[in-house]
C-alpha cells in the first residue's frame, strides 16, 4: 500500500492544503509523504457521521461486532512487515519490538471479540414484579448496560500500534458499541494511515454503519482540544503527558454539558526493595532492575521510576552492580526530539535539585539517544524537596536510602497516585511486605510482587490504572476486559412488556447471558 496522507472520514479519503511530515527520529530528516492537516470543517464532518453511526452501530448483533474486531485484526495482519517497517522509520523503534506490539494489538482486538460473546460485560439484572406485596407492589425491573456514545481516542507517542488508532482504546470503544474518532499522533502519521486503512476494510468487509470510525490527524494541540469539546462525542481515551490529559480533563468539564475523560498520564512506579531479598540477590535485582529501567529507551508509562531500601550492605551491593549495568546499557534512540529534550530537562532538574548522580551510560553518538541515569538520595531529601518524585520519562531513576521502615513509609505517603508498585521480598521478608500492602493498595492500579512493571499482560485480570495522576479515574483500567466499563453506562427498564425489552432481557433469550434474578448469580449459556 502507498501511502497517501490523507485523512479518513468515514468512508471518504480526502486532503487539506494544510499539511506536516513525520520525521525519523535517528536522523531527524522529513519522511515522505506530506499528510494533511485536520481543521474545523473535517472534525464536524467526522463528529456528524459517528453520532449518526452510533444508534445503528450499537443495535447491531454482539457477533457482528465481534466480527467486525476480529476482521480488523486480520487486516492489520495482512499488511505483513510494510506496517512495521514504516513505523520502524517514523519512531526509531526495533522491528522485533514492533512485531510484539502488533502482535498485542491483534490479541487486545480477538479479546474484546470473545468478551462481546461472553456477555458477562452486558451487566444483565433483574427483579421480577411481586404483585402481591405489601404494603406496596414492585414492578418487573430490568438492567443492561449501554454504549455512551461516540468517543475520542488519542494515539499514545510510544505505543504506535498498541495505543493509537487500533490500540487498547478503540477496541474497548468499539466493542462496547461506540463509534470512534481518533486523533492520530503526530509523530508516526504514516503508521496511523496504514492501520486505519485496516479499519475501514474490516468496516467495509463486515458492512460496517458509515461514521463507525474515522482518522483526524495534525501536528497541533488545537484539533485535540476541539474534539473533546464537539457535542457529539461523549467520552474521550488518552494516553500521554499529564500536562495534555489536564488540559483536555478541564476542556471536557468546561462543556455545558461535561464527559468524562479517560486520561493515563504519569507515574514513577516505586519499587521497594526489601532486606532480605537485598541480601540473598541484590545483584540479580540490580541488574533486572536495570533491564526494565532501559527497556525500549525506557519510553514505558511502567518505567521503574523509583527505587526504594533500607540502608544496609545488600543495598550497598545492588547500587554497586546496578551502577555497573547502568555504564554499560546501550542508548537507544527516543521517539521524537521533544521527548529527548524534555528527558534531558528532567535529568538537569534531578540534579539541579540535589540528587546524586550515581551512574550514567555512554553517549550512543546517534542523534535524539537516551543516556540512562541512576540519582540517589537520602528519605529527608526527598520529603524536604517531592518534586524530585515527578515522572521523568525516560531511562532515568531515583533511589532513595531510608534509615527505617517508618520512613520508607512516610516516603511512599508523600508520593502521588501510580499505575504500578513493586515489591521485591523473600519469604521472611513477608512481615515488612504486610506493612506496606495498605499503603500501596491506596496509591497503585497493580502490586508486584517479584517482577518488574514493564511489561503489561492482556487480560481479564489486569488493570493498567491508579490515583490521579496515573489516570484520571482510578476506577477504571485501559487494559484488559474490564477497560469495557469505561465507555458503558447501566439502563433499568421499569413494567416493559417482553416484546418491547432489549433481546438480551427477554424471557426467551435472558439464560442465553451471565445474569442476576433477584441477586442470584446465573451463568448463560454462552459462558
Amino acid at each position: 500500500m502507498a501511502l497517501t496522507g490523507e485523512l479518513f472520514i468515514g468512508r471518504r479519503r480526502l486532503s487539506t492544503p494544510r499539511q506536516f511530515q513525520a520525521i525519523d527520529p535517528a536522523r531527524g530528516s522529513a519522511l515522505e509523504p506530506p499528510f494533511s492537516a485536520a481543521g474545523a470543517a473535517e472534525l464536524d464532518a467526522a463528529c456528524a457521521l459517528a453520532q449518526a453511526a452510533f444508534d445503528p452501530y450499537r443495535m447491531l448483533p454482539l457477533e457482528r461486532r465481534g466480527a467486525f474486531l476480529e476482521a480488523i485484526a486480520r487486516q492489520i495482519l495482512a499488511q505483513g512487515d510494510a506496517l512495521l517497517e514504516r513505523t520502524h522509520l517514523e519512531t526509531g523503534l526495533p522491528l522485533a519490538r514492533l512485531a510484539g506490539e502488533r502482535a498485542r494489538t491483534v490479541g487486545q482486538l480477538r479479546l474484546f471479540a470473545a468478551e462481546l460473546r461472553n456477555g458477562d460485560w452486558l451487566g444483565l439484572r433483574v427483579d421480577p414484579a411481586l404483585p402481591d406485596r405489601q404494603p406496596a407492589p414492585r414492578p418487573d425491573l430490568r438492567q443492561r448496560k449501554i454504549p455512551c456514545g461516540p468517543v475520542a481516542v488519542f494515539g499514545a507517542s510510544n505505543f504506535p500500534l498498541a495505543f493509537s488508532v487500533a490500540g487498547g482504546d478503540s477496541a474497548a470503544a468499539l466493542a462496547a458499541g461506540c463509534p470512534i474518532v481518533v486523533k492520530g499522533h503526530p509523530a508516526h502519521p504514516g503508521t496511523s494511515e496504514w492501520v486505519a486503512s485496516a479499519i475501514v476494510a474490516a468496516a467495509a468487509e463486515t458492512d460496517m454503519p458509515e461514521g463507525v470510525f474515522s482518522l483526524l490527524n495534525g501536528p497541533d494541540n488545537a484539533l485535540g482540544a476541539a474534539l473533546v469539546a464537539d457535542s457529539r462525542i461523549r467520552a474521550v481515551a488518552f494516553t500521554g503527558s499529564r500536562a495534555g490529559g489536564v488540559a483536555l480533563m478541564k476542556i471536557a468539564a468546561q462543556r455545558p454539558e461535561p464527559i468524562p475523560v479517560f486520561a493515563e498520564m504519569s507515574s514513577i512506579n516505586p519499587v521497594v526493595l526489601l532486606p532480605s531479598a537485598l541480601a540473598s540477590r541484590a545483584t540479580s535485582l540490580a541488574q533486572a532492575f536495570v533491564a526494565s529501567l532501559t527497556l525500549g529507551a525506557g519510553q514505558f508509562c511502567t518505567n521503574p521510576g523509583v527505587v526504594l531500601a533500607l540502608e544496609g550492605d545488600g543495598l550497598e551491593t545492588f547500587v554497586e552492580a546496578a551502577n555497573a549495568a547502568i555504564g554499560a546499557a546501550t542508548p537507544a534512540v527516543m521517539l521524537t526530539e521533544g521527548i529527548h529534550r524534555n528527558y534531558a530537562a528532567g535529568v538537569d532538574r534531578m540534579a539541579e535539585h540535589g540528587a546524586q548522580l550515581l551512574a550514567r551510560s555512554t553517549d550512543g553518538g546517534t542523534r535524539n539517544c537516551a543516556r540512562a541515569a541512576l540519582f540517589g538520595i537520602a528519605a529527608e531529601a526527598l520529603l524536604a524537596h517531592p518534586t524530585l518524585a515527578e515522572e521523568t520519562f525516560g531511562p532515568a531513576s531515583l533511589l532513595v536510602r531510608c534509615s527505617s521502615m517508618p520512613q520508607l513509609l512516610q516516603v511512599l505517603e508523600r508520593i502521588e497516585g501510580q499505575l504500578t508498585a513493586t515489591i521485591q521480598m523473600e519469604a521472611t521478608d513477608q512481615a515488612l511486605a504486610r506493612q506496606l500492602l495498605p499503603t500501596l493498595e491506596r496509591k497503585a492500579g497493580r502490586i508486584i510482587v517479584n517482577s518488574w512493571p514493564t511489561g503489561v499482560e492482556v487480560c481479564h485480570a489486569m488493570v493498567h490504572g491508579g490515583p490521579f495522576p496515573a489516570t484520571a479515574d482510578g476506577r477504571s483500567t485501559s487494559v484488559g476486559t474490564l477497560a469495557i466499563e469505561r465507555f458503558l453506562r447501566p439502563v433499568c427498564y421499569q413494567g416493559f412488556p417482553d416484546e418491547l425489552l432489549p433481546p438480551e432481557l427477554r424471557a426467551a433469550e435472558l439464560s442465553r447471558w451471565p445474569h442476576r434474578i433477584d441477586g442470584e448469580r446465573r451463568l448463560g449459556r454462552s459462558s
